[in-house]
């Protein structure tokens, strides 16, 4: 197969979708693969780099689009990339498709055959394209709301961590999954006062047994919710529903009753955000402040720190872009159910229940696609 690893031009992104190890196992096996020149400088891999790893470099995205069979991506195309993508193409990127319209509808008027790294899944629930940046936004999650809670960017100018005779800051994290159980991890290490919520007892039960002590469990109501942010510091939001756009848990009319310079870090902005004032924001202008209350909404934490997360990511989705080159998607989709659930968009039709409910589209089941 022929493999396309374009620069990504999104704004502030920094990673890039294969590393030049990830190139050596493609040619190893058989495939060719194109390199956009310079799409791994962010992350300190070069052109020779790649060329020594068997990839041949290609000087523009035009070049990389036209001669590809496969893209391979970390984040989805913006509009400039519209009009590249081929009719029958196959792009395995992060979508987030139920957040974008725009980008939904484009992708169906090229045609192109997508495979979503956040919704591939496997038989236990878990999203193994996923779960690495979670783990990394989950993390940096907690540096971001320490950092902002510094009165130098309007924030309350309390120590997350609090220092003897001095309590420390109190934390609210909303999701108990891989991004929440991160955040968690992190703000407790510093010494915060931290909450976690989460619906699901089973998962706060496995919580309760693996956190230190600075670190309590709750099941989260309305009711509760509106007391419980009157009095906290950071808000950590990392709710998911894979696919789907995330739930709006923090409404417009409870920003009055926080404290002022309350920092909200809105870990599922990529999914639409579960803020009811969060909006998408850039590395280069991360915040906004509404009723006094900080809201950092980046849609690419983990673009900050490009080279542990191309690292992270490759880790993961090299196996499956190696199945997808060796059987063709049709193929590797039938073969493996966790690839087949990461279609979203096929020829035009629109395959993932998500994304057809999200905008009201026609629905086709994969299977009927894939007979």
């Amino acid at each position: 197969m022929i493999i396309g690893v374009p620069k990504e031009i999104k704004p502030a992104e920094n990673r890039v979708g294969m590393t030049p190890s990830g190139v050596l196992e493609m040619t190893k096996a058989g495939h060719t693969v194109y390199v956009q020149s310079g799409a791994g400088l962010s992350t300190d891999f070069y052109d020779e780099d790649y060329e020594k790893a068997g990839a041949k470099i290609l000087p523009t995205i035009e070049d990389v689009y036209a001669i590809a069979e496969m893209i391979v991506k970390v984040k989805e195309p913006i509009e400039p990339e519209y009009k590249l993508i081929k009719e029958n193409q196959l792009l395995f990127t992060y979508f987030h498709f139920a957040s974008c319209e725009p980008l939904t509808k484009a992708m169906i008027e090229q045609k192109a055959i997508c495979l979503s790294y956040e919704t591939v899944e496997t038989p236990d629930r878990k999203l193994p394209l996923l779960i690495p940046m979670s783990e990394v936004a989950g993390r940096m999650a907690i540096q971001e709301g320490a950092k902002y809670l510094e009165r130098t960017y309007r924030g309350r100018g309390v120590l997350l961590g609090g220092v003897p005779g001095v309590p420390p800051a109190k934390v609210l994290v909303i999701g108990g999954g891989v991004v929440g159980t991160q955040a968690a991890k992190m703000a407790a290490g510093l010494g915060a006062d931290v909450t976690i919520m989460d619906l699901n007892i089973d998962r706060l039960r496995y919580l309760d047994d693996v956190m230190p002590a600075n670190v309590k469990t709750m099941v989260p109501n309305e009711m509760r919710v509106r007391e419980f942010v009157k009095d906290v510091d950071v808000i950590i939001g990392a709710v998911l529903i894979p696919g789907a756009k995330a739930p709006k848990l923090i409404t417009r009319d409870m920003l009055p009753t926080m404290k002022q310079g309350t920092v909200m870090v809105d870990v599922a902005i990529d999914q639409g955000g579960c803020f009811e004032t969060s909006k998408p924001t850039t590395h280069d202008d991360p915040t906004y402040i509404i009723d006094d209350v900080i809201h950092y909404t980046v849609a690419n934490m983990p673009g900050a720190v490009p080279f542990t997360s191309t690292l992270a990511l490759t880790n993961a989705t090299l196996p499956y872009a190696m199945q997808l080159a060796n059987k063709g998607w049709e193929q590797a989709c039938k073969d493996n159910l966790a690839l087949r659930l990461g279609l979203n968009i096929i020829k035009g039709d629109v395959v993932y229940k998500g994304v057809s409910e999200a905008f009201d589209l026609p629905y086709v089941p994969v299977e009927d696609v894939l007979k």
